[in-house]
């Protein structure tokens, strides 16, 4: 196993070498392609599909980064400007420039960082679709002397399976989950996806002491964590208190990276997200925090 470990490889669509908002500390960040939800909303959805190799990107790039070899589209990196105009023209919300990575490769730049790093955040697209891999890299991390003292995250839409976490929670440090809408029906029309996995994951991360942050998008007309009154739905926050003292990130919506209808979308004002705070915290829920004013 230890020699099978290093070799396992996964779909990555962006490193970020340093990141002081991708969990506690500063973290080393690999984004992984592909994601099982389909928000509208998404302010990555380049990170969303896989590519078929239909070439339309081709065309439309200006360095000629992007060619067909033996019907695959290939990305020549020392070419690439980042215009991203391959991006916005993709009609599966893929990515063609993005990278295999094995275990190994990664662990070396964890080697090369390492002095600097806090810890690593597998984040995505959605990082579970990807689970061997993650499982394989966090196993490696704890097993190497030299990077053990960094610690594993994972920034999921929360919709792995039980049988998942269970692979994954003697490797993890601690995961980040989204909660984009608290009835079934709002959270359906915000990720295309039912909410029932997402809470059970919740709650199976919080009972293992392992949800590092519980994260609230407000979408203005759309989201329904507070009632009709301006308070908090009582369901959710009976729900939240059952989870324990986790830490609340209220997030809002914003245009950027958004395409489609959710770009007609009303953005959040900063009075909503205070709103929201508020009552968490008089729930005697959190710590709850806010992003930076918004404009």
């Amino acid at each position: 196993m230890a020699d099978v470990l290093p070799t396992r490889s996964a779909l990555v669509s962006r490193v970020l070498p340093f990141s002081c908002v991708d969990g506690p500390g500063n973290r080393l960040v690999l984004f992984l392609q592909g994601c099982n939800f389909r928000c509208p909303g998404c302010h990555n959805p380049h990170t969303i599909g896989l590519c078929d190799d239909c070439g339309d990107c081709l065309a439309v790039c200006p360095s000629s980064a992007l060619t067909l070899n033996e019907g695959k589209v290939q990305w020549q990196a020392t070419r690439c400007t980042d215009c991203d105009a391959c991006l916005d023209v993709c009609p599966r919300s893929a990515n063609p420039k993005t990278s295999t990575m094995t275990v190994a490769e990664v662990l070396t730049l964890l080697r090369r960082y390492g002095p600097l790093l806090s810890g690593i955040t597998v984040s995505g697209g959605e990082a579970t679709t990807q689970l061997p891999f993650v499982v394989a890299l966090f196993t490696a991390i704890k097993a190497a002397p030299d990077l053990a003292h960094l610690t594993c995250l994972l920034d999921s839409n929360g919709s792995l399976a039980e049988s998942g976490w269970q692979r994954l929670l003697p490797v993890l440090d601690g995961a980040m989950l989204d909660l984009k809408g608290w009835r079934d029906s709002v959270h359906h029309t915000l990720t295309g996806y039912g909410r029932e996995r997402i809470l059970a994951s919740l709650e199976l991360l919080a009972r293992h002491g392992k949800l590092t942050e519980l994260r609230l998008l407000h979408v203005p007309d759309k989201s329904d964590f507070l009632d009709v009154s301006g308070e908090l739905d009582a369901d959710l926050a009976a729900f939240l208190l059952r989870l324990g003292p986790v830490p609340i990130r209220i997030n809002g919506f914003r245009h950027h990276g958004v395409r489609g209808e959710a770009a007609q979308w009303p953005q959040a004002r900063q009075t909503e997200l205070e709103q929201l705070a508020s009552c968490l915290r008089a729930a005697e829920l959190g710590p709850v925090s806010l992003p930076a004013l918004m404009g």
